[in-house]
C-alpha cells in the first residue's frame, strides 16, 4: 500500500475553482510527488470503477486491490508505477495512445522489459519496422499471437503441432473432454485436459475388456430397465396376494377399487396416468402367483409384456420366486455395467479409443504444453503493456477528475468530467450537466442538497436493450413546462440517440430573474385554482338545484278564481335583494379601497410613486430572489457524486456564471417573419401606437378627474385636499 508522506519542500501549483482551493497537476513532476501531497488536500477519495465515462479497462487496471473502487493509494500506486517506467513523467499528461520505443526508461528493469515485448508484438503483427506502439496494438490479443505456435498460456492447439496424430489426438479431447480457450482465440487443451483424456481412455478399455456376457443379448439393456421399473410393482402384487390369503375378507379392500376409477372417469385419463400407475399390478387374488393370461395395469402392460415374451414366453403363470430369478440372472451384468469408468471417451467408439492409446501421443501433448510455458513471463509482458498503454492514455485524464475537479470546470466546451455523460434537449434547452444514476434511492435522499434544478429521465434507445437512469441539471431559463411525463432526447458521449421522458423534478430557483416572477406565478396559480374550485362548486350546485327542481315538477301558488290551480312565479325579485344588496356593500368597499388608494398616491410626488411601486414589488419578490441568491451560491455537484458511490472530500460549488456555460437556451435570429396562419389586423407599429395612446389618455383623464375636471357630470374628485 503506498504511503503519504508530508514535505513542505516540493512547490506545488494552485488555482481556485468551484468556491475552492485546489492542487493543480500541470507536470509529470507532480504525479512523481503525489505521494507528498496532504491527502485532505485531494478533491476526490475514491470513485467508481464502472459508470464513468472513461474506458472501464484502464479504471479496472488502476484499482490496484480489485475492490470496484479506485482509491487515493490506487492513485498512488499506479503514479509510482507508470513514473518507474517512462523516462519522461510528462507524457502521462498528454492523453497519447501510442508510445515511442525509446519512451521506456532505460535504467528500468521493467521498463526495458516493456520495451522488448513490444518490439515483439510489432515484429508478431508485422510492423517490426515501426518505432512506436499503439492501444490499438494490443487490445486485440489474438492478433498478436494469431502468426504463433506458443504464447504462453499452457495452452496448445491443433496448429501447435505439424504431427497428423498430434492433430487428431487433440480433436479428440477437445470432442471428448471439451476446450480452454487459446490467446489466440482458438480452441485448445491444456495439460489437465490432456491428463484426463488419456485417463478416461485406459479406464475405458479395461473395463471394456472385462466385459460379461449379456444374459438376453441385445435386448439384455431394454429387459433390464424394463425389470427396475416393474420390479417394486410386481412385489407389491404378490405382498397383496398373502395378505388376501391372510385375510380372504380384505381381498376386496386389496383390489382395484372401483370408486377411485368412477372419480376419474369423466376426466381425460391421458392426464391421470400417474393415478392409473398407482392400482396393483393386476387383479388380486389369494393365489400365490400371477395368472400371465389375466389383465394388466394398462400403465405397465407395454413393459411387463416384454418381460413375458423373453422370459415367460411358454409358462401361463409366474410365482414371486420366478420373478426374482428373472432379477438375479442380471446381477452379474448389471454390476459390469455399473463399474463403467472412462464414459468420457464413449462417444468416440472402442476402435478409435485402442487407436489413441496405441499411438500413445500423451507425452508428446505435454512436451508441446511444456513449450508454451516457457514463453509464460512474455506473454505477461503482453497484459502488461496493455496495461501501461491504457494508463498512458487514460490516467492523466484521471488525475485531473480526481486530485482536481479541472475537466469540469475547464472553459473548453469540449472538455467534460467524467461524470457527465451526454447531453437532454428538453424545453429548447440543452443540459450538458448530465450524470448516470447508480442508485435512485441515494439520490432521493441527497440531491436536494445539491440546491440545483434537477430533472430525472428515463432513457431508452432501439440500439441498446438496456434502460437509462440519468439526471439532468437545469441552470439558465425559466421552469417553463419541464414537469413528470414530459418527453426529451438524450445524446451520450458516443452520439447514441435516447428517447426521454422526465420521471421526477426536485425544484429548486433557476436564476435570479426567475425568482423574482415565481411569487407571481404562485399568486397567479392559487387564483386560477380557487377559480376554478369556486366554479366547480357553484356548477355542482347549480346542477344540483335543476335537477331537484325538475324532478319536483311545477310548484302551484294557490287557487285562481276559476278554482283551477296557478303555477307558483318562476322568479321573485325579493328573494334576491339580499344578495344584491350584498353585492353592492362588495363593491362600495372595493371602490372605496381603490379611492383610499388613489388618494394616497395622489398626496405623493411622481418619484415617490414610483419608489412606492418598487417597494411594493421587493416585498413581494424581494424574499424569493434573497433566498434564490443565497441557493444559487450554494449549488454542489458532490452530493449527486455521493449519491454515485463518489467520496468528494472538497465543496464543487456552480457558480451563477458557470451554470450559464452548463445549459444553452435557444437563440433565434432577430427576423421580420410573417406568419401564414396569423388573422388579419393592424401591423405591429400601428399596435403599439394604438396601445401608446390609449394608455395617455387614459392617464389624462384620471388626472382630470383627480382634479375634479369631472364635477359637472356628477363624478367629484376623490381627493378633497386637491388644489387643481
Amino acid at each position: 500500500m503506498a504511503k503519504f508522506v508530508k514535505s513542505k519542500k516540493y512547490e506545488w501549483h494552485f488555482e481556485n475553482i468551484g468556491g475552492s482551493t485546489r492542487v493543480k497537476i500541470v507536470s509529470g513532476s507532480d504525479i512523481e510527488h503525489l505521494g507528498e501531497l496532504d491527502p485532505k488536500m485531494w478533491t476526490v477519495l475514491s470513485c467508481p470503477v464502472s459508470g464513468l465515462e472513461i474506458d472501464e479497462a484502464s479504471l479496472r487496471y488502476a484499482d490496484n486491490d480489485n475492490d470496484g473502487k479506485i482509491r487515493v493509494n490506487d492513485i498512488l500506486a499506479t503514479s509510482k508505477w507508470l513514473c518507474s517506467i517512462v523516462e519522461n513523467p510528462d507524457i502521462l499528461l498528454e492523453g497519447r495512445d501510442n508510445v515511442l520505443l525509446t519512451d521506456f526508461k532505460k535504467d528500468s528493469a521493467e521498463g526495458q522489459t516493456l520495451a522488448r515485448t513490444a518490439k515483439q508484438v510489432l515484429t508478431n503483427l508485422g510492423k517490426s519496422d515501426s518505432q512506436s506502439i499503439s492501444l490499438a496494438d494490443t487490445v486485440d490479443v489474438a492478433a498478436i499471437f494469431a502468426r504463433t505456435r506458443f504464447n504462453g498460456d499452457g495452452v496448445i492447439t491443433v496448429a501447435s503441432s505439424d504431427e497428423a496424430e498430434d492433430k487428431a489426438a487433440v480433436n479428440a479431447i477437445i470432442t471428448t473432454m471439451g476446450s480452454v480457450a487459446d490467446r489466440s482465440g482458438a480452441e485448445g487443451v491444456d495439460a489437465a485436459k490432456i491428463e484426463a483424456f488419456y485417463t478416461a481412455l485406459e479406464a475405458y478399455k479395461g473395463w471394456n475388456d472385462a466385459k460379461v456376457d449379456a444374459p438376453y443379448g441385445e435386448d439384455s439393456d431394454k429387459l433390464f430397465d424394463a425389470y427396475k421399473a416393474l420390479d417394486a410393482k410386481v412385489k407389491d402384487y404378490f405382498l397383496r396376494s398373502r395378505l388376501a390369503a391372510f385375510s380372504p375378507a380384505s381381498a376386496a379392500a386389496l383390489d382395484i377399487q372401483t370408486s377411485r376409477i368412477e372419480a376419474i372417469s369423466s376426466e381425460n385419463l391421458l392426464s391421470r396416468t400417474e393415478e392409473l400407475a398407482s392400482y396393483p399390478l393386476s387383479h388380486i387374488s389369494a393365489a400365490q402367483e400371477l395368472d400371465l393370461k389375466a389383465g394388466i395395469n394398462p400403465v405397465w402392460a407395454a413393459r411387463f409384456e416384454m418381460i413375458r415374451k423373453v422370459a415367460f414366453a411358454n409358462a401361463s403363470s409366474m410365482t414371486e420366486e420366478d420373478w426374482n430369478a428373472f432379477g438375479r440372472s442380471f446381477d452379474a451384468y448389471s454390476a459390469w455395467k455399473a463399474s463403467k469408468v472412462g464414459a468420457e471417451v464413449e462417444p468416440l467408439g472402442l476402435q478409435t479409443v485402442e487407436e489413441l492409446l496405441s499411438q500413445d501421443r500423451k507425452a508428446a501433448l505435454l512436451e508441446l504444453v511444456e513449450k508454451d510455458l516457457a514463453l509464460k513471463s512474455e506473454a505477461e509482458s503482453i497484459a502488461t503493456l496493455d496495461k501501461f498503454l491504457h494508463l498512458l492514455r487514460d490516467f492523466g485524464r484521471l488525475l485531473r477528475n480526481f486530485v482536481t475537479l479541472q475537466d469540469f470546470y475547464d472553459k473548453n466546451p469540449v472538455t467534460s468530467a467524467v461524470f457527465q455523460c451526454g447531453t437532454l434537449i428538453v424545453d429548447q434547452r440543452a443540459c450538458h450537466f448530465c450524470m448516470k444514476v447508480a442508485d435512485m434511492a441515494k439520490h432521493n435522499a441527497m440531491a436536494p442538497a445539491s440546491g440545483m434544478f434537477l430533472v430525472y429521465c428515463d432513457c431508452t434507445s432501439k440500439s441498446k436493450p438496456a434502460k437509462l437512469q440519468i439526471v439532468a441539471a437545469v441552470t439558465v431559463g425559466e421552469v417553463g413546462d419541464l414537469t413528470v411525463g414530459k418527453n426529451a432526447i438524450f445524446y451520450d458521449n458516443s452520439g447514441c440517440e435516447w428517447d426521454a421522458v422526465i420521471t421526477k423534478v426536485i425544484d429548486n430557483p433557476i436564476s435570479i430573474g426567475q425568482a423574482f416572477w415565481s411569487p407571481y406565478r404562485r399568486m397567479a396559480k392559487t387564483v386560477e385554482n380557487l377559480i376554478n374550485k369556486r366554479a366547480a362548486d357553484k356548477d355542482a350546485e347549480i346542477m344540483k338545484e335543476a335537477n331537484a327542481k325538475i324532478n319536483e315538477g311545477p310548484k302551484l301558488a294557490g287557487t285562481g278564481p276559476d278554482g283551477k290551480p296557478v303555477q307558483a312565479l318562476p322568479f321573485d325579485i325579493g328573494k334576491f335583494a339580499g344578495i344584491i344588496a350584498a353585492f353592492s356593500v362588495a363593491l362600495g368597499a372595493i371602490g372605496t379601497a381603490l379611492v383610499s388608494v388613489a388618494k394616497g398616491l395622489g398626496a405623493l410626488n411622481w418619484w415617490q410613486v414610483i419608489l412606492c411601486i418598487l417597494g411594493i414589488l421587493l416585498a413581494v419578490s424581494g424574499p424569493s430572489m434573497v433566498m434564490a441568491w443565497l441557493k444559487l451560491r450554494r449549488r454542489n455537484i458532490a452530493p449527486l457524486l455521493n449519491a454515485n458511490g463518489w467520496a468528494v472530500n472538497a465543496s464543487s460549488r456552480i457558480s451563477i456564471l458557470f451554470g450559464e456555460s452548463l445549459t444553452e437556451i435557444a437563440r433565434f435570429p432577430k427576423l421580420k417573419l410573417k406568419d401564414p396562419y396569423a388573422a388579419a389586423g393592424l401591423a405591429t407599429w400601428q399596435k403599439v401606437a394604438i396601445t401608446v395612446a390609449v394608455i395617455l389618455a387614459v392617464l389624462v383623464l384620471v388626472v382630470l378627474w383627480l382634479c375634479n375636471m369631472f364635477a359637472w357630470a356628477g363624478l367629484p374628485t376623490p381627493l378633497h385636499c386637491c388644489g387643481c
